[in-house]
């Protein structure tokens, strides 16, 4: 049997989400970013504060990055046969959780590679399913937008303050 491919309708490429969930997916962003990128350095000083040695914690974060780049494949793959999207980033939110404390309480050596290496593999997937998210909110057609919007998102953007000088 030859795959066919399936046309796209002009209903998916006229999607209008709501508001409600644009700034939701960019909180969402905004935690999520703040959460993975502080988490390497913050981990690093926190080590050595434990007195540990510069070839353990680089061992670790190394690791940590290793399970990232490994799990993009099959993180995609569960991505793909997975319907609801949210769980998995709800699921790789409280799996970082886990990990921080994780290192926090037990800073033993094989405790922190594990908590790191969990937080590698599901950085390596929270991202692919922003994606996925945003492509089932905005279709498409307006997908590069949103997708440039998830990486560049200011904190004044998904928060606004009032303008005092207006």
């Amino acid at each position: 049997m030859i795959p066919t491919t399936i046309p796209l309708t002009s209903t998916a490429a006229d999607l209008s989400p709501s508001r409600a969930s644009l700034h939701g997916l960019d909180g969402v962003n905004f935690f999520l970013a703040g959460m993975l990128a502080g988490f390497g350095p913050y981990v690093a000083v926190y080590l050595a504060d434990q007195k540990w040695t510069q070839e353990k914690i680089g061992f670790v974060l190394s690791a940590s990055a290793l399970a990232g780049l490994l799990s993009q494949v099959p993180g995609g793959e569960l991505l793909d046969s997975t319907r609801s999207k949210r769980v998995i980033v709800v699921v790789g939110v409280l799996v970082v959780a886990f990990s921080a404390m994780i290192i926090e309480f037990r800073p033993d050596f094989s405790l922190v590679l594990i908590g790191l290496t969990l937080q590698g593999i599901t950085g390596g997937i929270l991202g692919p399913a922003i994606a996925a998210i945003s492509l089932g909110l905005v279709g498409h057609a307006a997908l590069p937008e949103r997708l440039g919007r998830n990486q560049r998102l200011p904190r004044w953007e998904v928060f606004p303050q009032p303008h005092s000088w207006v």
